[in-house]
């Protein structure tokens, strides 16, 4: 979604790959496509998309990602 934009660079959304057990709950509730599942694990695709609401953080049942919402 390159169309929403609000500062590049900012966003605080961390995804660590190793802790991801691919159930692609990320890439169903985050509203901007940031994730995108690749070889079975998530990816962050467009980390400048993020805006920071949390989402994938409150469904994520392995723990593999952080935001700091209002931060970024």
């Amino acid at each position: 979604m390159k169309e929403l934009r609000y500062l590049d660079n900012v966003a605080t959304l961390v995804l660590d790959e190793e802790k991801c057990i691919g159930c692609s709950l990320c890439t169903e509730v985050c509203p901007h496509a940031v994730f995108e599942m690749k070889q079975n694990r998530a990816s962050i695709v467009d980390l400048n998309a993020c805006m920071e609401c949390g989402a994938c953080v409150n469904n994520c049942p392995s723990g593999a990602i952080s935001v700091s919402p209002g931060v970024g």
